[in-house]
């Protein structure tokens, strides 16, 4: 074929391409408005549910948001509709881990945050890829997904977050010091590599490595979520890890997010006006469980320093890590998620849990 026949082909598609997806946008548009009409539930008495899309961008405070303790109803109509949604740009069984079919070992990637930069797929790395998605055919009625704000502290909710069928927890943070307020079990745990070097030293001594071994040991049998191509700067971080499931045959099924994820995550929220520059581990697995989770519920997420009292409030409820979210250089809008995920909670969508947990009678 000519070459000037192939750059006119190739321009037609993009024609088309771009089409499909106005197309798309335009019917995302259309059912949220009838979504707003149709699908909300009657407000809580008090709040501004009635006067919000699920969508919207309302001015906001850590003194406006309304505790979401009392009368909050599951709305599975308006649950579904996000779901179905959610599909159009990414399918988390799918995208929450590359498989060994994609990649072979030497392999290179370009890293999402950085094209210019690549790795190659270590021989290591390709033996704990899945052969198939550890979500596949996964499906439950009730799911936690677990922040890590210091929100948590004397909460008592863990034996409530352990109740649910699934539970997600964020970076690999620390439960059995806390469990009374955070609970135990794990089903998906993520471990971004900066957390090798702030929570385990860079893994630096014998000590800081056995620390780290023992924390994955305890996650028998759950899914280690790896965003292991994001930059460059966690390269050697996730060898490290690697390296340590491997020799100490810890039982954990490994997966490595699909490149695409992330940039399809943020275009699902930008879609839908929400202005993030980068989703937090926290939205992406509240986007990803829409997924799989039919009811999901959300303890640890509140990006304030303060309380709806003015009591402190500890960044990560495990350390001592100061508030840096304001920053303009930050990449994280969390404010802003924190804003559209109180919205979404007004409107049944999703429950999020910010106070203290009821103790079992």
């Amino acid at each position: 074929m000519p070459f000037e026949w192939r750059i006119l082909l190739l321009g037609l598609a993009a024609v088309v391409v771009m089409f499909l997806i106005l197309v798309d946008v335009s019917e995302v548009e259309e059912e949220m408005v009838k979504t707003r009409l149709k699908a909300v539930p009657s407000p809580v008495p008090g709040s501004r549910a009635d006067s919000i899309s699920a969508f919207s961008s309302p001015p906001f405070s850590r003194n406006s948001f309304t505790s979401p303790a009392s009368g909050w109803i599951f709305n599975r109509t308006l649950s579904s509709i996000i779901r179905k949604k959610v599909l159009r740009f990414l399918d988390a069984e799918r995208d929450i881990s590359i498989l060994k079919s994609t990649f072979k070992p030497g392999d290179i990637i370009h890293y999402v945050f950085d094209r210019q930069s690549t790795t190659n797929i270590s021989e290591n790395l390709y033996r704990l890829l899945p052969t198939v998605s550890p979500m596949k055919n996964q499906h439950y009625e009730r799911c936690a997904i677990v922040g890590n704000s210091g929100i948590l502290l004397n909460s008592s909710c863990g034996p409530e977050i352990d109740s649910h069928d699934f539970v997600i927890r964020c970076n690999l943070a620390p439960v059995e010091e806390y469990a009374e307020d955070v609970g135990l079990r794990s089903s998906l745990v993520t471990m971004n590599p900066s957390v090798v070097q702030r929570a385990f030293q860079d893994l630096s001594s014998k000590e800081w490595r056995q620390r780290f071994v023992r924390r994955l040991q305890a996650l028998s049998g759950s899914v280690l979520w790896i965003p292991a191509f994001m930059a460059k700067s966690g390269e050697d971080r996730v060898e490290w890890a690697v390296h340590l499931i491997l020799s100490h045959t810890v039982s954990v099924h490994a997966a490595f997010p699909s490149l695409r994820l992330l940039h399809a995550v943020r275009g699902y929220w930008l879609t839908n006006n929400i202005q993030i520059k980068r989703p937090t581990t926290g939205l992406l697995m509240y986007t990803m469980a829409t997924r799989f989770c039919e009811e999901i519920h959300l303890y640890g997420f509140w990006p304030f320093p303060r309380d709806s009292e003015g009591k402190p409030v500890k960044y990560h409820y495990y350390d001592t890590l100061k508030y840096q979210y304001t920053s303009s250089s930050s990449p994280h809008t969390m404010p802003l998620e924190f804003r559209t995920l109180s919205t979404l909670h007004r409107q049944g969508a999703l429950r999020l849990h910010t106070e203290t947990c009821r103790l079992p009678t």
